[in-house]
């Protein structure tokens, strides 16, 4: 797989896989639709012998099988790890892998002895499998268990009659595959997810986002590889701070879609506190019905205020823009500074964080600042999959007293939600207000062209139909679920907008 290396990302490897589609025909994708986050992903390429394999919480490239050296055309420092068989070349005829001879002699010299692993049949006919492991790749070789000895050195077996041709080969990191196994799917990944950024430091594009890290009232601390944390603090930070430390956005998206306005009314008094749905309600959108009738002039007067008021309506939303950082997992809204986010009651703040609830913030309201971020979670099976890397996220301003470690990423929503709801209980006048509050809005993103985000209903964009199929050809993947993947429910806490898919797993997490 020529632009691809171990600790790349999904959404690298599926993006690269979808672009040549000559090199790569067909393409099949399979997970646990029921813990999509926390089983492996298993992205198997049918028409080129190869099986990679994902960690599920990071999305990070694990482990390159080779299932058919056939249909692999492999290269190792201009040496062809296998040939197939030719009867001008003189090789035997039938051999559907490597054999040890050309490992050993030609390719990958001495190694240590491997691991045998025995045949569950009695039969003396049957076969094991001894897997020889080098820094970084092994193969499986099938050897008749009748001739295997464990006093027997693993080169005279390797090299008789009783030993057949390698069958598969694993790619992986570490110094063999015993030691590596074990820790395959969880240990730190040496590579960066972008290949681009492999060895090349800054040169090769911005530092990469590992975590981020959400504080509270506007405050997102994104942790880099190898820079120090970039903070972006939410109606302050401009455009020019996002380009300076993020690079330029992937894409920009307009905001044009306003179809959720009409749950503008649903949300506390409080006007810090976003509605339940986690809406942005326009505000200039309501009209005050208990006005006095005044004289012409005054109506005159009112007139020209509504004037004003749309005219700067328009102005707004005709300034307001995303920044799509795909390959960093998140968009970021550019708007007119809005009201900062209301902090957690059982947050410790610092006494330079404290603030009077509901302010604003110090920057001009004609200045373009970023005041929402959507954090992409690519679970597989959403209707956003591979729109974006995933993007892993804590919340560290919702301690409680029975859970001091902060919410992440991995949970399940039913875990996130019964926490946020301890900790905002006090937000809330009665249960009824918390009730109507907390519960969830359905959203079908498989009908029209909004499958963008919680809150904002991006547009525009491709694959738009939301179906799956099993055997999938370039440009789609399976999907093994039963439901529908366009459906979700988006439920609201102060600050906070949480997407959510029927297996529980938070498909995108909106900040405000």
């Amino acid at each position: 797989m020529s632009g691809v290396a171990l600790g790349c990302s999904l959404h690298e490897v599926l993006t690269t896989v979808k672009s040549e589609v000559k090199t790569f025909p067909r393409f099949q994708l399979y997970h646990d639709d029921a813990r999509p986050i926390s089983s492996p992903i298993h992205l198997v390429l049918p028409d080129n012998g190869l099986r990679a394999q994902f960690d599920g919480p990071d999305q990070r490239l694990r482990l390159i099988e080779v299932l058919d050296f056939t249909k692999a055309k492999l290269v190792y420092k201009d040496v062809e790890v296998f040939k197939p068989a030719d009867v001008s070349t003189g090789l035997i005829a039938g051999a559907a892998g490597p054999r040890f001879r050309h490992i050993y002699d030609k390719l990958l010299g001495p190694t240590y002895g491997g691991e045998y692993i025995p045949p569950k049949s009695d039969d003396a006919a049957a076969k094991g499998i001894y897997n020889l492991s080098y820094p970084g790749i092994a193969f499986n070789f099938p050897v008749q268990h009748s001739a295997y000895s464990p006093k027997k050195d693993f080169i005279s077996l390797l090299s008789s009659s009783a030993t057949g041709p390698a069958t598969s080969m694993a790619v992986f990191s570490g110094e063999s595959w015993q030691k590596a196994r074990g820790t395959l799917f969880t240990a730190t990944p040496p590579n960066p997810r972008a290949l681009a950024l492999a060895g090349k430091g800054r040169e090769g594009g911005p530092d990469e986002i590992e975590l981020v890290r959400i504080h509270g009232e506007g405050r997102i601390e994104c942790v880099r590889r190898s820079s120090a944390p970039l903070w972006i603090i939410l109606s302050e930070t401009t455009p020019q701070d996002l380009i300076m430390e993020l690079g330029a956005p992937d894409s920009i998206y307009r905001k044009n879609d306003h179809r959720l306005s009409i749950h503008k009314d649903r949300r506390a008094s409080d006007a810090s506190d976003n509605s339940a749905a986690g809406l942005t309600p326009d505000d200039s959108l309501d009209s005050d019905q208990n006005s006095v009738i005044g004289t012409d002039d005054e109506d005159e007067w009112e007139d020209d205020d509504e004037a004003a008021a749309e005219a700067q309506e328009r102005e707004v939303a005709a300034a307001e823009h995303f920044y799509n950082y795909y390959h960093h997992g998140f968009d970021i809204l550019i708007s007119q500074p809005t009201l900062i986010s209301p902090p957690s009651p059982t947050q410790e703040r610092k006494e330079s964080d404290v603030h009077e609830d509901g302010e604003l913030s110090s920057q001009p309201l004609n200045h373009l600042t970023a005041t929402k971020i959507i954090f992409h979670g690519n679970v597989p099976g959403s209707y956003q999959f591979n729109r974006h890397r995933r993007s892993r996220w804590t919340l560290e301003h919702v301690p409680s007293d029975q859970y001091k470690e902060p919410l992440n990423s991995e949970m399940r929503f039913g875990d996130i939600s019964g926490r946020l709801k301890e900790v905002f209980k006090s937000y809330y006048e009665s249960q009824e207000e918390e009730r109507l509050q907390q519960r969830g809005m359905a959203l079908n993103r498989g009908w029209g062209d909004s499958p963008g985000s919680s809150c904002e209903l991006l547009g525009g964009w491709e694959d738009g139909s939301g179906k799956r199929s099993k055997f999938a050809n370039a440009g789609s993947v399976i999907y093994d679920g039963d439901g529908n993947p366009g459906n979700v429910e988006l439920f609201g806490f102060p600050g906070m907008i949480f997407e959510v898919l029927k297996n529980g797993a938070v498909s995108a997490l909106t900040i405000y």
